[in-house]
């Protein structure tokens, strides 16, 4: 006979972007608890609210399985005395294990015999196992946590009730001061408190009670509800905004979709900034007539948390509130329009970057600099470079306008709307538009050179800036998104192919900085930020690159003699495909051979050809001789390789023909010295010796 678990924390509302992982972290506490206890279930249901996280245990069984446990003693020699009898740490041992010294068995461990006793453990029951899952319950992270009352514990919000159900017995545990129960609590205004008989009964029993505990069930309501409005208005569906969806998922218990109107003269303001206003400050649908490529529509769509009683008043409630947004953007883009975009770059020199570093003028000059180290790598022409100058010299500017300080998330999208509008052209305004990007992990990249560029030379001077007054990111704290803004930048890197070494493009920046000190803290951080990036790359190959289980190949490719992020993406992709081929455990041996003895080389002592011994010496010098002129920045990963194939029997021969460590110091060093050259092919490409071979 199996059972069924209910576990519920009844809060205050919590914000939806963080219940989703809090219900995720909720069911790893519990179905880790009971594999770490032995008590076997089928599977477990996840329940999420704003008001509440929970999880639904299928097919529990009743106890744990009895089991048989062999418990090590002291040694044989310190069990029995000399006459042969028990000891007293033997019978001493036996006690403690509530047995007798007649149940005592010896077994050899590492060559010694030792007491052992075996004893059988009755299994808990279900009841014994849960009632110690409470006081792992606090051990929910949050972003943020808070406090209340007198308490001093935190928590995301605080907690009202907890529901501990097995079958239709409660099984008692505490969570900050809240004793488990079988009372829930149904819709805020909606419904009232249940007591539930029992955990099978939880999910319907709250239905009853307009709280839709399914979240994925509560999505598809929310969905469904929405593209029939819009069939029926010749709207277009907007539901295509995953990420407003699900937050809207996580706002209500009970969705009930309705739509509202404003006054048609808002949509003389940018699309961007009233979708900005709607979705991101309102969290409501913008609406379009169906068709692709329509405007906006004086419409919006909402979802309510609760039923469809009132409606007309709670739709005229939110249009007023809205009304109230679209004003305050409609006036700040007209105040904005009254100023070119000169009158803007000038107050960039009043408004501070960050105390230690400078003004924002300051840093829209170093993005200027930057780029123009850049722009060779993107192979811009002539124009396009003007373009560049111009969107450089101008790219901070929106920043000051009334527009982007009421809406921050525009940064960079204003700056391409007014540009257009001041009549710049349209790769400086499309540059101006992308230069934040991306903006997150899995956010779209820049689509034209300008905005890469641009966006690559931002975010390296954040880097080298940051790093420079030590505000570099530990464990989880990133407060300048310092991380996000590396991954931005080997993501652009691979996305245009540019072949750029990190530690090339920090040796620029540092000698064309002017201020000393500046320059001073530049040069003393270039392997921090280099390796900084470098981790991001580790991130990026793992992700991106389907290297996630190979760990000795990123680690290797990682620790190659260069930075040059898009040679390095291609050889962690050649060696992580050539692993199962019949010669990569003979190559890689062969080179981690070399590596270590060259290791040991003189670095004053080149090869002199005329103390080769051997045909295999002079073979191997000749071979890394071509090799090393064949290679150039058009070799590819895959070429570089086959090299190193075609190399490896050579190695082979020399190590069997010749001794390395000979007692002839010349000739030893110059065999070192050999082998150190044909190290040196090797290392740009990876440190073989990372590598694990089968």
């Amino acid at each position: 006979m199996t059972h069924t678990y209910l576990l519920e924390i009844g809060l205050e509302e919590m914000p939806a972007k963080i219940i989703s992982n809090a219900a995720i972290q909720l069911k790893d506490i519990v179905s880790t608890h009971l594999k770490d206890n032995e008590l076997n279930y089928s599977s477990i249901d996840v329940w999420s609210t704003p008001r509440r996280l929970a999880v639904t245990v299928n097919g529990l069984d009743t106890r744990q399985a009895d089991r048989l446990e062999t418990v090590k003693g002291p040694a044989k020699r310190i069990a029995l005395e000399d006459d042969g009898n028990w000891s007293k740490a033997a019978i001493g041992f036996t006690k403690g294990q509530k047995a007798s010294v007649e149940d005592i068995v010896f077994k050899e461990v590492k060559g010694e015999e030792y007491v052992f006793v075996e004893k059988e453990i009755k299994g808990e029951s279900a009841q014994q196992v849960l009632k110690r899952l409470g006081s792992q319950l606090s051990s929910l992270s949050f972003p943020v946590s808070m406090k209340w009352g007198n308490f001093s514990y935190k928590f995301i919000r605080p907690v009202h009730w907890l529901v501990s159900l097995l079958d239709d017995d409660v099984v008692p545990m505490d969570l900050f001061d809240v004793s488990a129960g079988r009372k829930t609590e149904g819709h805020r205004f909606l419904g009232q408190t249940i007591t539930l008989n029992r955990a099978a009964d939880y999910v319907e029993a709250l239905k009853q009670e307009h709280v839709s505990v399914d979240r994925a069930e509560r999505k598809q309501t929310i969905i469904e509800q929405i593209q029939r409005m819009c069939q029926e208005n010749n709207w277009q569906d907007p539901t295509d905004n995953e990420a407003l969806v699900n937050e809207v998922t996580d706002l209500v218990e009970w969705p009930t979709v309705f739509y509202g109107s404003f006054d048609k003269d808002y949509l003389e303001v940018p699309e961007i900034v009233l979708e900005t206003a709607m979705a991101d400050h309102q969290r409501y649908f913008p609406v379009r007539e169906a068709g692709k490529g329509s405007s906006f529509l004086p419409y919006f769509i909402a979802v309510r948390n609760g039923n469809d009683k009132g409606l007309d008043h709670v739709r005229k409630g939110n249009e007023k509130v809205l009304d109230a947004r679209l004003a305050d953007a409609a006036f700040f883009y007209e105040e904005d329009k009254k100023h070119d975009i000169d009158f803007f770059v000038e107050k960039l020199k009043h408004v501070s970057f960050h105390e230690k570093i400078g003004s924002l003028y300051e840093k829209q000059e170093r993005i200027e600099r930057l780029s123009q180290f850049l722009a060779p790598y993107f192979e811009l022409t002539l124009g396009e470079n003007q373009e560049l100058k111009r969107a450089a010299h101008i790219c901070k500017f929106d920043l000051v306008t009334q527009t982007v300080t009421e809406f921050t998330s525009l940064q960079g999208e204003v700056a391409g709307i007014f540009a257009r509008e001041r009549k710049e052209t349209p790769n400086v305004s499309k540059a101006l538009a992308e230069q934040y990007l991306p903006q997150s992990l899995e956010g779209k990249l820049p689509e034209s050179k300008i905005g890469a560029i641009i966006s690559l030379a931002d975010k390296m001077d954040s880097l080298m800036s940051f790093f420079a007054i030590g505000l570099v990111p530990t464990g989880s704290n990133d407060p300048f998104a310092l991380r996000r803004q590396a991954m931005g930048i080997v993501r652009i890197i691979e996305a245009f192919s540019i072949p750029l070494a990190v530690t090339d493009w920090i040796d620029d920046i540092v000698n064309e900085t002017q201020d000393v000190e500046t320059k001073a803290l530049y040069e003393q951080n270039k392997a921090n930020v280099s390796r900084f990036i470098l981790d991001r790359l580790d991130l990026w190959l793992s992700k991106y690159a389907e290297l996630e289980k190979a760990f000795d190949v990123r680690k290797a490719v990682l620790h190659a003699s260069h930075d040059e992020l898009i040679a390095l993406i291609d050889q962690a992709k050649v060696l992580n495909k050539e692993k199962q081929s019949e010669q990569f455990k003979p190559v890689v041996e062969s080179l981690t051979r070399v590596a270590n003895l060259a290791e040991k080389a003189d670095l004053n002592v080149s090869v002199n050809t005329e103390l080769f011994e051997s045909d295999s010496e002079r073979a191997l010098y000749d071979a890394g001789i071509t090799m090393q002129m064949q290679n150039d920045n058009n070799t590819s990963a895959k070429e570089k390789w086959q090299q190193f194939v075609q190399l490896h029997p050579l190695i082979d021969a020399f190590f069997d023909e010749n001794m390395v460590m000979t007692d002839d110091k010349a000739v030893k060093d110059n065999r070192l010295a050999l082998l150190r050259q044909i190290d040196q092919l090797a290392k740009p490409f990876a440190q073989f010796k990372a590598l694990v071979i089968k």
